[in-house]
């Protein structure tokens, strides 16, 4: 054949192809023929003189002898004769084998949500073959979490790995590392509902899940970016649907292939679950108030029918079960994320008629309606709740007390005597409520303060609020006359 067509038969240039011809088949010298050598003895003799440090050598080679040697070549020269930094080791490239392997691992996040910015870990479950993905976030990830993690993650996809490569992480791993690790008897048996094996990658070596690692940077270059989350709920649901939809019929890579087409061609080679696999849960024991509450986790949960007993809850990743003897009581979703101090009850029941015994009363609406009251007021709860009514006892009850009768204070006086009693308080910080009623009286009796008329409706005693309360008891202003004898007789 002439050149012009073994040029168009090979698809290479004509240039190549004479190349070729004149080198008769053999494989051309690739050795640079201005390849700089350094005596090895000389190389040995400077890195000693210079204390190990290359950039030294590299000083002397180019001034003292005039060797124009680079300093990448000249550390990789160094790093031949076994001196130097010693390099990381590659781990082992593995095939890419149809259901063969998969891949867990956990990164934390500061991402806002709503218009407060938490902390986050991103759980991510990444199958090698097909690159189909799992993820989802938490406030907190522990070994519970990662069963249960785990759990929705395979009975999502309905199929399994033969192993699941992970770091050396104790929440799987007993003692050990990589392929001398031993997993943990729990977790081991987890796995093998789903037919899989926990194996750690060597220590350093977290490029042998490099499609888990990369996954996280498509998290924070891809899912983030430009998407913004009302709550943790809302955070979840565009998690499932970024990682099992629109990324699983998204091309990877130059082939274009989709990993949702690749799953289902991978499918014959995974482990299939059972019909059904038990969902990881976390038993705790409680026993329940004389009002039939059982507290949990912040919360309290009522329980029918029942007062002063021993109760069993069971915790699931997303809902709570309530047992009895055996007997399910009660079954609860548990509430959003952040939400505490706050009680349940079954739905279609009517509401239980009294609060939990060890609930909790915040006092946070009476210091809101304080300080919106007045500035000064304002002023007056910055100072008085730094002098320790907030920490001085366990459970900040002095201050909780404090604001209760601050509060009631203020809705026994007129606004205006208020303000001038705290703004006097301010001033020769007095935080004691006995005093601060002392107070208001001195400023009645030496302002001469009288009550302002006020004008009545006529027609308010035909509203039907009067109509109904009209046959109400009468105020009781001894409060106020009591005040005024004890005053009289400290005089």
């Amino acid at each position: 054949m002439g050149v012009r067509r073994i040029a168009r038969q090979l698809n290479v240039s004509r240039n190549t192809v004479r190349s070729i011809i004149e080198h008769k088949g053999g494989m051309p010298d690739a050795q640079r023929k201005d390849k700089i050598q350094v005596d090895e003895l000389r190389r040995r003799q400077l890195y000693a003189e210079c204390n190990g440090w290359v950039q030294r050598v590299h000083e002397r080679l180019t001034e003292e002898e005039g060797i124009q040697v680079g300093y990448s070549t000249l550390t990789r020269m160094i790093g031949e004769l076994g001196m130097g930094r010693t390099q990381d080791k590659r781990c082992g490239q593995v095939a890419d084998e149809p259901g063969a392997e998969m891949q867990h691992d956990t990164s934390p996040y500061r991402i806002k949500i709503g218009s407060k910015e938490v902390r986050v870990v991103g759980s991510l479950l990444y199958f090698r073959y097909s690159k189909i993905r799992y993820l989802k976030f938490y406030r907190s990830f522990n070994r519970f979490k990662m069963k249960c993690f785990l759990h929705e993650a395979l009975t999502f996809w309905g199929h399994a790995a033969q192993v699941c490569i992970i770091d050396n992480t104790n929440l799987a791993r007993l003692r050990g590392s990589g392929k001398n690790a031993v997993m943990v008897p729990e977790m081991e048996q987890f796995a093998r509902q789903y037919s899989f094996k926990f194996e750690c990658h060597e220590i350093g070596h977290s490029n042998r899940k490099a499609g888990n690692e990369r996954s996280f940077f498509t998290v924070e270059t891809n899912f983030f970016s430009g998407r913004s989350f009302d709550s943790f709920q809302d955070l979840n649901t565009s998690a499932l649907d970024w990682a099992t939809r629109r990324m699983a019929n998204r091309p990877v890579g130059k082939s274009g292939l989709l990993p949702a087409r690749v799953f289902e061609d991978e499918k014959p080679f995974l482990k299939k679950l059972p019909c059904y696999v038990p969902a990881p849960y976390l038993v705790h024991k409680r026993q329940t108030d004389q009002y039939g509450y059982a507290s949990f986790d912040g919360n309290f949960y009522w329980v029918p029918g029942s007062s002063l007993v021993e109760v069993t809850l069971l915790q699931y990743s997303n809902n709570l079960k309530l047992y009895h003897k055996r007997k399910l009581l009660a079954e609860y979703n548990l509430p959003a994320d952040g939400i505490k101090n706050e009680r349940f009850w079954p739905k279609g029941q009517s509401k239980p008629q009294y609060q939990p015994r060890h609930r909790k009363n915040p006092t946070t609406h009476e210091e809101q309606k304080l300080r919106a009251a007045s500035a000064k007021i304002s002023a007056y709860l910055d100072f008085a709740l730094k002098t320790g009514l907030g920490r001085a006892r366990p459970g900040g009850k002095p201050k909780h007390r404090f604001l209760r009768q601050l509060h009631s204070l203020q809705q026994k006086m007129a606004l205006p005597l208020f303000v001038k009693t705290i703004e006097r308080a301010l001033t020769y910080r007095i935080t004691d409520i006995a005093i601060l009623e002392r107070i208001a009286v001195l400023l009645m009796r030496g302002e001469n303060h009288e009550l302002q008329f006020v004008e009545v409706d006529p027609s308010l005693k035909n509203r039907a609020s009067y109509l109904e309360g009209r046959f109400t008891d009468e105020v009781d202003f001894s409060y106020y006359e009591k005040i005024l004898d004890n005053e009289d007789d400290d005089g």
